[in-house]
């Protein structure tokens, strides 16, 4: 079991996206994710996100707003991934090189245009809408099945 953070960094109608394209052997690699990771000994989920965006991006965060959690069974087909996802509006600091990958503001309106997960085109437009949730997105060999949500 694998327990992470996402998080969107907002800079008016824009997002902070990372494209995962540096690290080796990354299960990510080649696609737009925001920043965040796994937690790591006795951090909190605001702790690793906090931590996370400075390390990937050079940003201090200063609030976290809780948008969702996500299960995500066997995502990697090893493990079940466990995922607090948060906006960040109020941030200071000066963007740095990011050991994940290159970073960029992307036009909210530009972000399902990119090479995203499939699940997260679908949350990203629950987390745009105001709405609070909780889901199970399935994947199989790394290919969208399906999902099912409660929203609060």
């Amino acid at each position: 079991m694998k327990l992470a953070t996402l998080c969107y960094v907002k800079d008016g109608n824009k997002t902070l996206m990372l494209y995962r394209n540096k690290k080796e052997n990354d299960y990510h690699e080649g696609k737009w994710n925001g920043l965040g990771g796994k937690l790591e000994i006795r951090e909190s989920p605001e702790d690793c996100a906090r931590r996370e965006v400075f390390e990937e991006s050079g940003l201090i965060v200063k609030d976290l707003q809780l948008k969702g959690f996500i299960t995500f069974p066997l995502f990697d087909g090893k493990d079940d991934w466990y995922v607090w996802l948060y906006f960040i509006t109020d941030w200071e600091g000066e963007l740095k090189d990011s050991p994940e990958g290159e970073l960029a503001w992307i036009d909210d309106d530009k972000l399902s245009e990119l090479n995203l997960w499939d699940g997260d085109k679908i949350f990203i437009d629950w987390m745009f809408k105001g709405k609070t949730f909780s889901a199970k997105f399935n994947y199989n060999n790394g290919n969208y099945v399906n999902h099912e949500v409660s929203f609060y």
